[in-house]
């Protein structure tokens, strides 16, 4: 979709494809995450914006997180699931001054959108695109928040809050990590301020690099129906609500949580070699031989080679330590740090 946004982007010497967007090269740009701050055209997302008087219970009776609960300053992570629990959609939900707005990929924004469509009957709810009208650009680094102060924006202090300066709202997902959604109009106006404030100009790999080291999913058209929530560590970064009711997939949800051990969990690994390997890709462990025991869920280049990524797979299998990629005698994955502790269960 062409946009004053995407025009302003290539103008500026962006390369605009299917997977993202990049201004030199993918392995320059996650090298800038490490050695300072950045500034990211977020377009791999796609907007939906929900609006009308029944909009809160609209999404509340749909999603995994409690939106009634979400405050106007708020922000959280939430799920839309198939009835047997396996998610269709990771998302980013915030209020704003027209309804709530909704981030998820844009590979399966349409299909989202329509899904959703099919649920409003005849409640009072509009749900419409709004990647025509908003721009979301990422701000991740040490300096982050100098960064928007010297751009003349304010940055949320609590992680998962929203602070507003005029029509543009800038959501803090973490320490290191901010969303700022803006009127598309602005966006090209915003996006200067921030690198002329010492941002480095960077593409998606960098964010991804950064989503993948804040330990965040992003679920894609190729990992779809792939995982339960907690599979992906929902329910430990502030995705899941287990006291809200019903949903659609609910009743498997809660039943990971309450019953029996979770055999699968999401980790941060380092996968060796030169040739990017793709999300959704299998693993494979001595444990299960020829039987998968995962999938990948994002990749990025790593800064010092190879690739991060996060990775679903047997908690037995993580334990055991050795996880091999697209076949048994595949590249040997090395773990890493995620920023918070896993549940024990």
């Amino acid at each position: 979709m062409n946009t004053p946004w995407t025009e302003f982007l290539v103008r500026e010497g962006a390369t605009l494809e299917d997977s993202g967007i990049c201004f030199e090269t993918p392995e320059t740009e996650v090298r800038a995450v490490e050695s300072g701050t950045v500034v990211v055209p977020l377009v791999h997302l796609g907007l939906i914006r929900s609006a009308g008087d029944d909009s809160v219970n609209f999404l509340h009776n749909l999603l995994s997180n409690d939106v009634k609960k979400l405050g106007p300053l708020a922000a959280q992570w939430s799920s839309f699931n198939t009835p047997k629990g396996r998610m269709l959609a990771s998302l980013l939900l915030w209020n704003d001054a027209t309804g709530q707005m909704i981030a998820a990929s844009a590979d399966i924004q349409p299909t989202l959108q329509k899904k959703l469509s099919m649920y409003v009957l005849r409640s009072k709810v509009k749900v419409a695109d709004a990647t025509a009208d908003t721009a979301l650009i990422g701000v991740s680094g040490a300096s982050a928040d100098a960064a928007l102060a010297s751009a003349g924006l304010t940055a949320p202090v609590a992680p998962m809050s929203q602070s507003v300066t005029g029509e543009l709202r800038c959501i803090r997902l973490d320490q290191r990590n901010l969303v700022i959604a803006v009127p598309i109009a602005t966006a090209p106006e915003v996006f200067a301020k921030l690198v002329a404030s010492g941002a480095a100009r960077a593409g998606t790999a960098a964010w991804q690099l950064a989503m993948i080291r804040a330990g965040l999913p992003l679920i894609t058209a190729t990992t779809q129906e792939e995982f339960v929530a907690q599979m992906l560590n929902f329910e430990v970064i502030g995705g899941v609500s287990f006291n809200k009711g019903c949903y659609p997939g609910q009743e498997i949800v809660a039943r990971t949580q309450y019953l029996g051990k979770l055999k699968k969990r999401m980790y941060r690994v380092h996968v060796p070699g030169e040739a990017s390997p793709a999300a959704g890709s299998d693993l494979f462990t001595p444990e299960f031989g020829d039987q998968s025991a995962g999938k990948l869920v994002n990749v990025a280049p790593a800064p010092a080679g190879g690739f991060e990524a996060l990775a679903v797979m047997q908690t037995s299998s993580a334990e055991a330590g050795e996880v091999h990629l697209g076949s048994p005698q595949g590249p040997r994955l090395q773990f890493l740090e995620l920023p918070y502790v896993l549940p024990e269960k």
